[in-house]
């Protein structure tokens, strides 16, 4: 039976981590009553990238860490990988949210997507080679 629970975990939590950023955007398009693109407003503006990072990052995870787990993927490395790529997408949020230039909680989201994906590819080559 395939069973990828641990995936699922993740990409639950990250399911409503993308609802709350989705929301953002919304409660902002309100306010600045502006119903497509960002109107000129930075906050908007910002929200909107946060919102499409998010979404841009997180499928290559989410299909990696699945394949990682379907082929037997340490729990304790899957569970690393996906805490650490959920905490960083937080943290990237609260930096594109404070700042459009550099901020170390932007850098540390990237570093860990960038992690994320990077340590999840090398282990399901890994065990393609090793089959």
């Amino acid at each position: 039976m395939l069973n990828l629970t641990i995936t699922g975990l993740y990409l639950s939590l990250l399911g409503l981590l993308y609802i709350v950023l989705a929301v953002r955007i919304i409660k902002l398009r309100y306010r600045f009553k502006t119903g497509i693109g960002d109107g000129g407003h930075e906050p908007l503006a910002q929200a909107i990238r946060v919102h499409g990072n998010f979404a841009e990052y997180t499928p290559i995870v989410i299909l990696l860490l699945a394949c990682a787990e379907i082929n037997g993927s340490a729990q304790l490395l899957l569970h690393a990988v996906g805490a650490a790529f959920f905490i960083g997408r937080i943290l990237h949020s609260i930096g594109i949210t404070h700042s459009t230039g550099p901020s170390k909680f932007r850098q540390l989201g990237m570093l860990t997507s960038f992690l994320a994906i990077i340590i999840l590819a090398i282990e399901n080559i890994r065990f393609f080679i090793t089959l």
